[in-house]
This record gives structure tokens, C-alpha cells and sequence, in this order.
């Protein structure tokens, strides 16, 4: 390993909150090095080293107490015909995929190249998990509301399906009686007048 890698490497893994030791040093060293001899960049996210195309993230390098990693942010969608990715957080992590290393011997370059080379044409074409849209948060008081007021229904109908989900959630959060109509009161003339619960901060 060059001296120059190495020292990147040592200075990378001091900074990097995904490196939690320096017991992976060289191993993590080696991993750059493959990921280098493609066309991703690396950066800087999280405090992590994170490789992107077309700024898209695509692979991130980390080290833990018993194994160094390969990070795919969308991991999911590789073929993973040797079966060596994992789901770091099952049931949770719908996307990324870990490859993990216990030793410097089990780097297969030419499997690892593939394994990138497939990741960025993946990206490239757009493959993504997309965030399940969740149902807006019931609230009777503000259905009743609405039911009892028509003007200001069909103003609250004119926003956006998003817009009316902030408005529904910021009512079906407040706990007590007091506290809904409090917040009852401030709405209506946000509604009235077209302007949506958060557009003061989409400025």
C-alpha cells in the first residue's frame, strides 16, 4: 500500500465517525483504492466518506469492532449473485445493503468492481425506493370543524393534498380540548387567506 494512501487513510478513518478504531487502517485503504478506479466522487457526508455520481449517493467506507464495510445506499437492487450483502438493520433499512470484511484476504477486486460498476448504472438508471406516502392524522374536532364551517372547507380544499396534511397533523397532535381550539383559532384565518401552515418556512 502507497504511503500516501496509507496516510489518507489514517487521517480519513480520525475524522470519519463510521471508522470507529484504526485496527481496519490499511484494510479501509485498500477498499478506497478499488473505489477510486471507478468514475464516483468522494465526499464528505454525515462526517462519513461517501462516494456519489451525479451527486447521488452510491457507497459509503466504514470499519467497526468486528469487521470493515462497503456501505450501497441502494443495495437493495443489486443482483448480489455471490450473496455477500446484508441488511445492516432488518425492518428497518429498506435500501442499503452491507458488505462486510473480517480481513484483507477476502477483498476480491474484480468482484468488488462489479459489484460498484453495478451500483452506478443502478443509479443511474434511477432505481429508488420510494417513500411510502402515509395517510394524514384523523381529527374529529377539525372535521367537525370543517363540516360546520362550509367557506372555510372549501378554502382548505383548495390546498395541496401536502398542505392539508400539515394542517390535519398539527390538529390530530394536540392532546387536550383547550389546546385544539387554541390552535383551531390560529388556522382558520392561515386557511381563510390561502396560506399554508409552513409556508413561512419554505422561503
Amino acid at each position: 500500500m502507497k504511503e500516501a494512501t496509507r496516510g489518507k487513510a489514517e487521517q480519513s478513518g480520525a475524522k470519519n465517525p463510521w471508522i470507529k478504531n484504526e485496527q481496519w487502517t490499511e484494510e479501509i485503504g485498500l477498499l478506497r483504492e478499488i473505489v477510486q478506479k471507478t468514475e464516483l466522487v468522494e465526499t464528505t457526508k454525515w462526517g462519513g466518506e461517501v462516494y456519489t455520481i451525479n451527486n447521488k449517493n452510491v457507497l459509503g467506507i466504514g470499519g467497526f469492532k468486528n469487521y470493515f464495510t462497503l456501505w450501497f445506499w441502494n443495495g437493495v437492487f443489486l443482483k448480489d449473485e455471490a450473496k455477500v450483502l446484508v441488511n445492516a438493520n432488518e425492518g428497518v433499512t429498506k435500501a442499503l445493503r452491507q458488505w462486510r470484511f473480517t480481513s484483507a484476504t477476502e477483498i476480491d477486486e474484480k468482484l468488488i468492481l462489479r459489484y460498484i460498476n453495478e451500483a452506478i448504472a443502478n443509479e443511474k438508471a434511477g432505481l429508488a425506493i420510494k417513500p411510502e406516502k402515509k395517510e394524514a392524522l384523523p381529527c374529529a374536532f377539525f372535521q367537525a370543524a370543517l363540516d360546520k364551517n362550509k367557506t372555510l372547507k372549501t378554502a382548505f380544499e383548495k390546498f395541496t393534498p401536502g398542505k392539508q396534511k400539515e394542517f390535519w397533523e398539527y390538529m390530530a397532535t394536540a392532546k387536550q380540548e383547550k389546546t385544539k381550539v387554541t390552535r383551531l383559532e390560529k388556522i382558520t384565518p392561515m386557511i381563510m387567506e390561502g396560506r399554508g401552515l409552513n409556508d413561512q418556512y419554505r422561503k
